[in-house]
Formats: structure tokens, sequence, C-alpha cells
């Protein structure tokens, strides 16, 4: 199948905050209430529609054990996007999200799209991190911001499909480009060879990707 753009996803955060769940529910639409922890990295893809134009997003969910965090190091560099999940009703998993943040801009490029996720909406009855506690970390980091439910799908997509648009913009501004790798764009299979020669969006691409 042809797709205009690929977009490479990385997924972090604590063990056990739903990360594959996340995947699962996205690429695959269903929810695995029992999973094994994962080692290292697990891969899912998923092609989306922007304004009638395929983008291919290639996911890698990362484990949470600091004992992999060598090996999942290596996935931050060349990813356009980064979805940082923590869980709602576990409070030490959002005390760690600055570490996780720093560690993955450090070995990250600069031009990163961050997405903070809290996990687990559904279970609003064990909530220990509020949502407002929640959007106070995104703004001050300058990361997007969203609750969801890897349960019941809520906002799932939502997620997945915003972070998509925030690198269409920063595709258009300039900011990041496919002729960098470590910005983990990659003109698509079947792309038009204009796209690819100018290396640049369809203005009608970048209108409505920024605009969602």
């Amino acid at each position: 199948m042809s797709y205009t753009f690929l977009f490479k996803y990385i997924i972090i955060g604590d063990t056990g905050v739903g990360k594959s769940c996340l995947q699962h529910q996205f690429t695959d639409n269903r929810f695995q209430p029992v999973h094994d922890i994962t080692i290292g990295v697990e891969f899912g893809v998923r092609t989306i529609n922007i304004d009638d134009k395929p983008i291919k997003l290639q996911i890698w969910d990362t484990a949470g054990q600091e004992m992999f965090r060598s090996i999942t190091r290596s996935y931050y560099r060349g990813a356009a996007g980064a979805l940082l999940v923590y869980d709602i009703t576990r409070r030490e998993t959002f005390d760690h999200l600055a570490n996780w943040l720093e560690d993955v801009k450090q070995h990250a490029n600069s031009n990163m799209v961050f997405m903070l996720i809290g996990n687990k909406a559904d279970l609003t009855k064990k909530r220990a991190v509020s949502t407002e506690e929640g959007g106070k970390f995104a703004k001050e980091n300058g990361m997007i911001f969203m609750e969801v439910s890897a349960k019941s799908a809520e906002n799932v997509e939502d997620a997945f499909i915003k972070t998509a648009g925030t690198i269409c913009k920063k595709f258009e501004d300039g900011e990041i480009g496919v002729l960098n790798e470590s910005h983990g764009i990659q003109i698509g299979y079947g792309s038009k060879p204009s796209v690819a020669r100018d290396h640049k969006l369809p203005s009608t691409f970048g209108r409505s990707c920024c605009s969602s």
C-alpha cells in the first residue's frame, strides 16, 4: 500500500502504565488485559489519512524497566514523535515523568514532538493524578496533553493523530525534514516525485494537518 510519508513514533514510560495496550488498541483495535512485560521493544504500524493523504505510522513500544534502557535509548534517535505515558491511578508513574523526559531529550533530536498521555482514564475512582496536574506538566514542558483509556479506546486514536498533525506543522514550517534521518520522517512508497524532490508537504496537506 502506498503512503505519502512515514512517521516514526516511540512510546515511553514506566512499566505497567499501558504502553503496549495503547499500541494494540490503536494498531489492532483490541484491548489485551493481560500482557507480558515488554522485553526491549515491540513494533506496530498503522496508516492514517490526513486530508486524504495516507501517512504510515511506525510505532515502537519500549520497555519501561531500567535494565532495558540502553536498548530502548537507541530507538529514541530517529523518531519524529514520542508518546510519554503515565498511569493516572499510580502517582509514582507521574513523578517519574521528568526523568523520562530528560533521558529522551538527551538521546533524541531536538525537534521531536512530545505527547503526554495519562492512561487508564476509565478508572476515575482510583485517580491519583488530577487532569490539571497532567496539563500543567505538559504545558511547562512544551508537550501536547491528553487523557486516554486503552481499555475503552477513549481518545486513543486522537492522541496518535494529533501527534501526527503537530509533526505535519513542524514539517511544513521547515523545522524538520526528510533529508535528516534523525527527524524520523521518510518519503513514502508511491508518493509523487515532486514531493520527494522538493521535500515539502503539498499545501492542502499542510493546512489540514496543522488545523487538527
